[in-house]
């Protein structure tokens, strides 16, 4: 079962990156395959609900980083592979007509194309199956303490396979008879090609895996701990956005208590970073990969879903504010579905004048706070609305990001605080940046 999410949250916790730039996924992808590097992506696109199978992998991947594990394969081998399984059209199958006619015409098959491809996709596939049997090996020893690890271990039950014992057996440093290409094609390509994807498949994740774990030690992140949804709780410590090269860590955590995280603070104090980074932790957590923090206990979500750069529609017609007003209503809608939710408001209706986004974040937040079942993060500069919401429910959390004072020049700290902030230091940055002076010049 997958989690429920959208191309906007994709979009809003660069997932997969925009504009050229590196997103999350590229940070995973030190992958050897192609078909790996393919998985990789599917598994961000469909990231898991449930609790096992989180744990599962997390497990598998951590088992991998607690000691490296090579990849014993050669990139060429699954290319070849991959393109001749693809082939399946009965007419090109091999047969003893064309063995008698390769005996007398030896140079003219040596140079058909056809039968070179099926060739080199035979050969491929028995070094592929070969180098199987070892390294399938290490991965049981190294998972043998895990549970729930058949994942990975599906490959063995393959190897076993009666038909396909004499191409374990084959030597691969000698060219491959016609007979012999063309006895282990039909069952390669015809009478196993389904066992053949399977371990393809199976390399891929291993594969997958193995690079996932290498970010989870040169990064030095932590493995996240799943729990029931209904336990509704988050532990986060000392996380940050993976994009940052010298990051402040923060810690927060989110109990059925104070479900609601209001964040305010001054431009530029790093709301919608923070905000970023939770939602990218609570992103990798599902997928059970490793986080950037020193330690990760979460309760599973049935969906995650953003709302942090919106973009107007201007084919729509639509201005900013009626497309935050359309994207709050999707999310209502999946609120209304008693689904366990996480859900990020930057901003909320910032398109929109001060009186009437004053009214409405109050409205919603106060909406919101009444789903115990979900968890919130509602960001803002309309710090009034937080003294109002105090009085109206008992389930927010408030916190902020301050900024101090060097003369008249900010400094932010990036370090979360509780309470609500007062700080407004937009028309300073203005008169700091000299703009009125550009526009007033004094006369000479």
């Amino acid at each position: 079962m997958s989690l429920m999410t959208d191309k906007q949250t994709l979009s809003d916790l660069n997932i997969f990156g925009k504009q050229g730039s590196d997103g999350v996924y590229a940070i995973f992808n030190n992958t050897y395959t192609r078909g790996a590097a393919e998985l990789l992506e599917e598994m961000f696109r469909n990231p898991l609900s449930d609790v096992a199978a989180i744990n599962a992998r997390s497990g598998v991947i951590r088992a991998f980083a607690a000691e490296e594990l090579p990849f014993p394969y050669q990139v060429t081998w699954f290319d070849a592979a991959e393109q001749y399984l693809e082939n399946t059209d009965e007419r090109s199958r091999l047969n003893d007509q064309q063995d008698s006619l390769g005996r007398k015409l030896n140079q003219l098959i040596a140079g058909d194309n056809a039968y070179k491809g099926i060739e080199r996709g035979v050969e491929s596939l028995i070094k592929i199956l070969q180098t199987t049997v070892s390294f399938a090996g290490a991965i049981r020893e190294r998972l043998k303490n895990i549970p729930h690890n058949n994942e990975l271990t599906v490959a063995d039950t393959l190897l076993q396979l009666e038909e396909i014992q004499p191409l374990l057996q084959e030597s691969v440093k000698q060219k491959l008879s016609f007979a012999k290409v063309a006895e282990y094609d039909k069952i390669l390509r015809f009478r196993q090609r389904d066992v053949m994807k399977q371990l393809l498949h199976q390399l891929y994740l291993a594969d997958v895996y193995l690079s996932v774990a290498k970010v989870a030690v040169t990064r030095k992140f932590t493995f996240p701990v799943a729990l029931e949804k209904t336990l509704q709780q988050v532990t986060l410590e000392d996380f940050y956005h993976p994009a940052l090269t010298s990051p402040v860590v923060n810690s927060i955590k989110i109990s059925l208590s104070d479900n609601v995280i209001f964040l305010t603070g001054a431009n530029m104090a790093g709301k919608s970073t923070f905000m970023k980074a939770l939602g990218i932790a609570m992103f990798l957590g599902q997928m059970g990969f490793p986080v950037p923090a020193s330690k990760m206990e979460f309760a599973v979500r049935d969906g995650i879903f953003t709302t942090i750069n919106l973009p107007d529609n201007l084919t729509q017609g639509a201005s900013h504010f009626y497309a935050e007003v359309l994207r709050i209503k999707n999310i209502a809608r999946e609120l209304s579905r008693d689904k366990y939710l996480f859900v990020i408001f930057d901003e909320l209706f910032r398109g929109t004048n001060v009186k009437d986004a004053y009214e409405a974040t109050i409205a919603v937040t106060s909406a919101i706070a009444r789903r115990k079942n979900c968890m919130f993060v509602v960001s803002t500069h309309i710090i009034e609305a937080g003294e109002v919401l105090k009085e109206q429910c008992s389930n927010i959390n408030f916190v902020y990001l301050p900024t101090l004072m060097e003369g008249n020049r900010p400094v932010y700290t990036h370090k979360l605080t509780s309470g609500i902030t007062a700080d407004r230091h937009g028309m300073l940055i203005i008169k700091n940046e000299g703009i009125l002076d550009i526009l007033n010049p004094k006369k000479q």
